[in-house]
């Protein structure tokens, strides 16, 4: 049986390492326990979410331990941004995959041979190769390391049957220590993992699983694209997020039309050409702002730490898959958003491909239990956190605040009488149609259909005329999910009344149901994100966060590395509120360790000096979009010198050139911060440009811009200009 450990005093060494490598004063949680247990020598299998810092549990024993720690790591992706991450910290990494040419791999494989290497990333697949079993018996190895470990689970969410071959570990190097590490496992797959890793009687560290910078909101959909977009720019406009689709094609258009409307975002899903798939996810690592539109191919092992939101179109298919994906939001423990909607043919979706699938039918039955966890939390009235916590074995005693349903309680009521409506409209045209028709006899419409099929005769013909037809389908869904109805299995979407529903339609029993509520209270953004990254940031700081954040992105792509591999923000928020006037100050923010240190501290402080005094200028709105969007320092100078010396531009001007861009978007079906960015759009305003030889010298105005979009951007000017 496994037995959460509690935290441990950690060796004074490791203290000095993540304090000198790492920047950190102190471990969280289980961490210092994690890391004690395998300098002992010993195994552990290790639950912690995602964001929690599960990869130094692993990177920190490896440095202190004789030899090279081996990591098990399901992704390429992933490796790579691992290894550069630790390379900016000073440790000797690399990675063994199939993205090496020959040449790369004997390069890494001589210094594995040459003891120059403290932790080596490899796929499963290139590990169990002979070759690279029999190199890693020739060298010292410090400890194994198995990330995503669920995935040799055929009851886990990613199963991958590879990883079952890692049973050869124990065996082969059985004096090793040997850790299992993921973010979600149920009692079954934590015994696959103990019993293919060989970690019986090892500890199990258990961290909570609770996010609290996650704000959980669930919605009814009724225009998703719409309400998506009107949620990106009323609480994250700018920011990066991942939007899960189920199908590919929905991935695609929606992507598309958030890019037609003035959003920067790309599709990725596993139909895409491995170049399309890179091309996407560099993107996406490398530069602020953007949005993946995604299927669940992406995300697992994405280490972007500022992922502000994670949006679901469609429904997950289990409450291990919900919370893997939304906890890809705020691994830097700021604020972030775990935004989703889901009506009825989500459910009746998810029902039937369950019920066509060919798994075995105890598979089947633990996945439909799954399903239904999830839906039930989908409903609920009560607190969101609450719920997803208990479903992993956690208590909270007190709602927690911050979840939709903490924020605004839903109203429940009795809704036996619709409930037996509906149920008695289903048996009485013979469990087999779907929602659409169940709804028109409800409502006593009097379609063809309706009358060839004789619906209009029967007793429950027009008896819900008193509700409305979204009141109906809303009744519906929740019947679905609660059990009451069930879907076929042929496909064809009807709805059958199940054994659930007898009593219920007897009256042995009464039901309440949540009410939606059709037009909810307009609620300030301050209400509705209350927690937000700005919320933590003086007026006079933000300018100095904006600009380290410029600052930051420059280095990054001076170095091809993704920008928090940099800092994180959480690190930047804390030199902006600080504003250190020595390294020595500096070197005790947070994060901000003694390579580091030494590498960016100087150009930190150049930023701070130039832009951190109590009297910078106050950015109106579009010269704040502005700085976020330049790329160097001096630019962001350049504009707060503006904000301190040039009036602002007409806002009539700024909005008209906005939507010429999101105009010139659609037409070219590219992004609109392609056609120009929000730097160029704010010069333009400020300069009003009223020929096309103006727009020369104009930051982001190239002669390609020039002459694809110059005669209508002064256009544009001239019309709102004219005198």
């Amino acid at each position: 049986m496994l037995v959460p450990m509690i935290a441990a005093p950690a060796h004074p060494d490791a203290l000095k390492v993540l304090k000198s490598v790492w920047g950190y004063d102190a471990f969280r949680g289980v961490q210092g326990g994690i890391v004690q247990t395998v300098l002992d020598g010993g195994n552990a299998l290790v639950l912690m979410p995602t964001g929690g810092g599960k990869s130094l549990c692993y990177q920190l024993p490896a440095l202190l331990r004789p030899g090279v720690g081996i990591i098990v790591s399901p992704l390429i992706a992933l490796m790579k941004d691992q290894v550069d991450t630790l390379r900016q910290l000073g440790v000797r990494a690399a990675f063994l995959n199939s993205s090496l040419g020959l040449s790369e791999v004997r390069d890494v494989e001589s210094a594995l041979m040459a003891g120059e290497l403290d932790l080596l990333y490899a796929a499963p697949e290139r590990l169990l190769l002979p070759r690279t079993l029999e190199l890693l018996e020739r060298v010292q190895i410090a400890l194994f390391a198995v990330d995503e470990a669920h995935c040799v689970s055929q009851w886990g969410h990613d199963f991958r049957p590879e990883y079952q071959q890692l049973s050869v570990l124990p065996g082969r190097f059985p004096t090793i220590p040997r850790l299992a590490l993921t973010a979600t496992a149920d009692d079954r797959t934590r015994a696959d993992i103990v019993q293919v890793l060989g970690l019986t009687g090892a500890p199990a560290f258990v961290s909570s699983f609770d996010r609290p910078n996650i704000q959980y909101r669930v919605a009814g959909k009724e225009s998703p694209k719409s309400q998506l977009l009107d949620f990106i720019r009323a609480e994250h406009a700018g920011d990066a997020g991942i939007v899960y689709c189920l199908s590919r094609k929905s991935v695609e258009e929606t992507a598309k039309w958030l890019v037609a409307q003035g959003i920067d975002a790309v599709p990725y899903h596993a139909g895409l050409s491995p170049r399309e798939r890179d091309h996407a996810q560099n993107r996406f690592l490398n530069e602020e702002g953007l949005i993946v539109v995604a299927t669940v191919a992406f995300g697992m092992g994405i280490d972007k730490p500022n992922v502000r939101f994670v949006a679901h179109l469609d429904l997950p298919k289990s409450m291990e898959s919900y919370y893997q994906e939304t906890g890809r939001a705020g691994r830097d423990s700021l604020p972030s958003t775990a935004w989703m909607v889901y009506g009825l043919a989500d459910v009746v979706n998810m029902r039937r491909m369950l019920a066509q699938s060919a798994a075995p039918d105890e598979v089947r039955r633990v996945e439909a239990a799954k399903l239904d966890a999830l839906l039930t939390y989908c409903e609920t009235a009560t607190c969101r956190r609450q719920m997803l916590l208990e479903y992993f074995g956690e208590s909270m005693a007190e709602a927690c605040g911050n979840c939709d349903t903490c924020l605004t309680p839903p109203r429940t009521r009795d809704a036996t009488r619709e409930a037996q409506m509906a149920l008695s409209a289903a048996i009485r045209t013979g469990n087999r149609f779907g929602a659409a028709h169940l709804t028109d006899v409800l409502l006593g419409r009097d379609t063809e259909k309706v009358r060839g099929m004789g619906h209009n005769l029967l007793p429950t013909f027009g008896v819900g005329a008193d509700h409305s037809e979204k009141t109906w389908r809303n009744v519906l869904r929740q019947l679905v999910s609660l059990g009451y109805l069930n879907t076929d299995a042929n496909g064809h979407g009807s709805l059958i009344a199940t054994a659930k529903a007898r009593p219920l339609l007897k009256g042995e029993t009464t039901l309440s149901l949540r009410e939606d509520v059709l037009l909810p209270r307009t609620a300030s953004r301050a209400e509705r994100r209350p927690n937000n990254r700005s919320a933590t940031l003086s007026a006079a700081d933000q300018p100095v966060f904006d600009a380290l954040r410029a600052w930051r992105l420059t280095k990054a792509r001076e170095q091809s590395v993704p920008p928090y591999v940099i800092f994180h923000d959480a690190t930047l928020t804390a030199i902006a509120q600080m504003r250190p006037s020595s390294l020595a100050a500096l070197g005790s923010v947070t994060g901000v360790g003694g390579r580091k240190l030494d590498a960016y501290g100087a150009d930190v402080l150049t930023v701070i000096r130039e832009l951190g005094s109590p009297s910078a200028p106050t950015l109106t709105r579009q010269q704040a979009e502005a700085v976020r969007g330049v790329s160097s320092n001096l630019a962001v100078l350049s504009v707060l010198n503006a904000a301190s010396k040039t009036a602002p531009a007409p806002g009539s001007l700024t909005d008209a050139l906005r939507d010429l861009r999101t105009t010139l978007s659609q037409e070219s079906e590219v992004s609109a911060f392609l056609i120009f960015p929000n730097a160029t759009l704010e010069a333009l305003a400020l300069r009003q440009p009223r020929r096309v030889a103006d727009l020369h010298g104009i930051a982001g105005m190239g002669e390609k811009r020039i002459q694809a979009y110059g005669e209508r951007i002064v256009g544009v000017v001239r019309s709102m200009t004219a005198d």
